[in-house]
């Protein structure tokens, strides 16, 4: 009997363990560094529940649409420090499945007291304009840094620049009707106030991208719109003037001047 109780305490104690180290690992005992790793946290599901893009989008769905175009790896959802203005919540990715965990990039939100979930890292802010802008956002970045495999058609394609929006129509859509073709370089990204004199309307959304038109009167050019927040989509080059404010089917009356400085300020965006 002796021999038996020591072996059933010999399991039990075994159990015991194994569900410890199950726990750690599946993360909800287990930190990196002020964070801590529990997918079913209140505050996890407030941001996956509550946030939306201006197309609706929740971030879990961004997330997995990105993933099938740019070099993006899940790793996961974790509770951040506690901050004056709320708590942080991270979500966690890699651009390669080998990565390691100190190679990870972040996403991160604030969660204001009243519930309200804002997102606070600025080179994912183009989330907030749907997932498309993010993952040319991505890729942009990828080609800067001579990542292999990049997915040069995506930023090629017309139809992901549908987010920017004109009083013509959709910018992929004009981009079609005029048959112009998108080269390179591409530049989407966030550029935030540059100092608390401003105000929160200073930060703006950036698209640029150099095109080809099959249209007489229309060669090579820049297409550069800007938008701040809560505003419209204000263009900044000839060409995005010519297609924020003439139809396709007036380009060829329209005697458009060689834009050439208008590459500058991408060329000098996507070098910095």
């Amino acid at each position: 009997m002796t021999n038996r109780r020591v072996l059933w305490f010999a399991l039990g104690l075994g159990l015991c363990v194994g569900l410890i180290l199950w726990l750690v690992l599946r993360g909800g005992l287990a930190g990196k560094g002020d964070g801590v790793r529990a997918d079913d946290n209140p505050l996890i599901d407030k941001v996956r529940s509550t946030w939306r893009a201006e197309d609706g989008e929740t971030a879990e769905e961004i997330f997995a649409k990105v993933a099938t175009v740019a070099h993006f790896v899940p790793r996961g959802w974790e509770v951040g420090r506690k901050t004056d203005t709320g708590e942080r919540v991270v979500f966690s990715w890699a651009k390669h499945r080998s990565d390691k965990t100190t190679d990870e990039n972040m996403v991160m939100w604030e969660v204001a007291p009243d519930g309200t979930a804002k997102l606070v890292t600025l080179y994912a802010k183009p989330m907030e304009l749907g997932w498309q802008a993010f993952a040319l956002s991505l890729v942009v970045d990828e080609v800067a840094n001579n990542e292999r495999g990049v997915n040069r058609r995506f930023l090629h394609d017309p139809a992901n620049f549908n987010f920017v929006t004109t009083a013509q129509g959709k910018l992929g859509d004009l981009l079609r009707r005029g048959r112009c073709t998108i080269g390179e370089p591409v530049g989407v990204h966030y550029s935030p106030k540059a100092d608390d004199q401003q105000a929160a309307e200073d930060d703006l959304w950036h698209v640029e991208l150099s095109v080809g038109c099959n249209v007489q009167g229309l060669g090579d050019g820049a297409i550069i719109f800007e938008r701040p927040k809560r505003q419209d989509w204000e263009p900044q080059s000839v060409f995005a003037k010519l297609f924020a404010t003439s139809s396709p089917g007036s380009w060829f009356e329209l005697a458009v001047p060689k834009d050439p400085e208008a590459f500058e300020p991408t060329r000098r965006t996507l070098q910095k």
